[in-house]
């Protein structure tokens, strides 16, 4: 580009609240940072922005087509179903996405959830803190039966790079990994064992989620799937809340047609304070964090530079918008 770039950040402050750098943003062309856009603000802060970083902010045909200078959209994730990603195609505008950052943040956290639904560590902890322990008769005690992981059939639904790198941790702890995937014959992994939906939900002890959101696997987690489960199974979604029609778990939930679910997602982010799964008490929720470590967080920086680096250069990278 001729003349200095302009780069307009719309929503970072979940990328950095603090502890990182925009300096090699900076070193870019003319910066502007907002922590958080509203719809209303969000056409006025972008107009003149040859380049576009965002979240979760919404960019739909109406909005792109009131940003004339529009060049190019990074999309600071991986996901980018906030993009009207036809639109920016027909403009010629690259939409640029982030892939693999956070694989090590999301399963550390799904075994994080994993282990506190069997081990009950936090639950424990209140006990003791109450004076659970000094009141027992005997020199240990526990809240609930404690179950190992070794053994039990851990189910994957989507193997990509986060799924594959649960799927090692599961093989880790000598889980039994299978996994439903729509490329199996391509990415097919040592110790995992490709079956079909009905075999993935009635044999999983866990299940957890690992796919984007799509017209065809909105409200995949439904009663008649959940009905199909054993009652010891568990539920894990750190992927998109639109998987899990949330009032059919809650019901599995409340009459024990499974044993408990750990959701780090929900249909709607932040949720509203009477959320139908808040007070359910076998059903862990964490505020949509499990890509939030400070590496990834790193990483999701650095590469979103390389990006923006390579659309200056006449080459853009990762662009979804094909």
């Amino acid at each position: 580009m001729e003349k200095e770039p302009k780069i307009v950040v719309l929503d970072g402050y979940t990328l950095n609240p603090g502890d990182l750098s925009w300096a090699p943003l900076e070193a870019l062309g003319k910066l502007a940072v907002y922590e958080r856009t509203s719809a209303a603000e969000a056409a006025g802060r972008a107009l003149d922005a040859d380049i576009l970083l965002v979240n979760k902010v919404r960019l739909d045909a109406a909005l792109l087509d009131r940003l004339p200078n529009l060049k190019c959209v990074c999309v600071l994730a991986t996901g980018f179903n906030n993009i009207d990603t036809g639109k920016a195609k027909s403009r010629d505008i690259p939409v640029c996405n982030v892939k693999g950052y956070g694989s090590a943040s999301v399963a550390q956290h799904v075994f994080a959830m994993m282990l506190a639904m069997v081990n009950g560590i936090a639950d424990h902890n209140r006990s003791v803190q109450a004076g659970g322990w000094a009141a027992q008769p005997d020199f240990c005690y526990t809240l609930f039966p404690v179950t190992e992981l070794a053994g039990k059939t851990l189910g994957i639904y989507g193997l990509g790079q986060i799924g594959r790198q649960v799927a090692r941790l599961g093989l880790a702890f000598d889980m039994e990994v299978i996994a439903v995937h729509k490329h199996p014959e391509r990415d097919a992994m040592d110790g995992v064992a490709f079956v079909d939906l009905e075999a993935l939900f009635s044999r999983s002890d866990f299940l957890t989620l690992h796919a984007p959101l799509t017209a065809e696997n909105e409200g995949l987690v439904n009663t008649a799937r959940l009905s199909t489960m054993k009652p010891s199974a568990r539920l894990i979604n750190t992927s998109r809340g639109g998987l899990i029609r949330e009032g059919d778990l809650k019901a599995a939930l409340l009459s024990g047609k499974i044993a408990g679910a750990a959701l780090d997602v929900l249909s709607a982010e932040p949720p509203p304070a009477d959320h139908i799964l808040m007070g359910v008490d076998n059903c862990l929720i964490t505020p949509h964090m499990a890509w939030a470590s400070l590496e990834a967080r790193r990483r999701l920086l650095e590469e979103t530079v390389e990006n923006v680096k390579a659309f200056l250069a006449g080459n853009a990278r990762n662009n979804v918008a094909v």
